[in-house]
């Protein structure tokens, strides 16, 4: 049984068994289901981060139990991975704008940060790369992705600093 929920929980439900793109369908179906819980049913922010965090943890178990006896050990249907890199981002753009948003503004600046994740998560720059090519366990398969959830904050905040001083 438990063997099945951590299939389930590292393929964030089937999601990764998607023929094409399942990281690319994680990432954007986390978008809109962060969306939801923010906008749709405007869970507190708290509950949110608790979930977010009950995610991060035990993701590290379930993807060490799911790969232990796999040859390779960042399969593309683990894509729990997906969901905390772009959850970071998203979750940091709430709090930091805790002011009332139209759910528009918030549309465009999430669609920014899933075109982000996903260009930092394919490219790999570095030390998404590091990650990702020295770590063949569940702490690599992991950090890259929340290295580039980091990436697309700093991209978001450099954008916002230059925009201030010159526009």
């Amino acid at each position: 049984m438990i063997k099945t929920f951590n299939y389930l929980f590292v393929t964030c439900f089937g999601i990764g068994s998607f023929r094409y793109a399942p990281g690319t369908i994680a990432s954007l179906i986390t978008t809109i289901f962060l969306f939801s819980l923010f906008y749709v049913i405007d869970l507190a922010n708290n509950t949110i981060l608790l979930i977010l965090l009950l995610v991060f943890i035990y993701s590290f178990y379930a993807v060490s139990q799911y790969i232990k006896h796999n040859e390779n050990k960042d399969p593309k249907e683990v894509v729990v991975d997906e969901f905390i890199g772009q959850s970071i981002p998203i979750y940091l753009y709430e709090i930091s704008h805790s002011t009332a948003k139209e759910p528009q503004e918030a549309v465009l600046f999430y669609l920014y940060i899933f075109i982000l994740f996903r260009y930092f998560d394919i490219k790999k720059p570095f030390p998404v790369s590091y990650f990702d090519k020295n770590f063949k366990n569940s702490f690599g398969v992991i950090l890259d992705d929340v290295v580039a959830g980091l990436y697309v904050v700093l991209t978001l905040i450099i954008f916002m600093i230059i925009k201030a001083k010159f526009f």
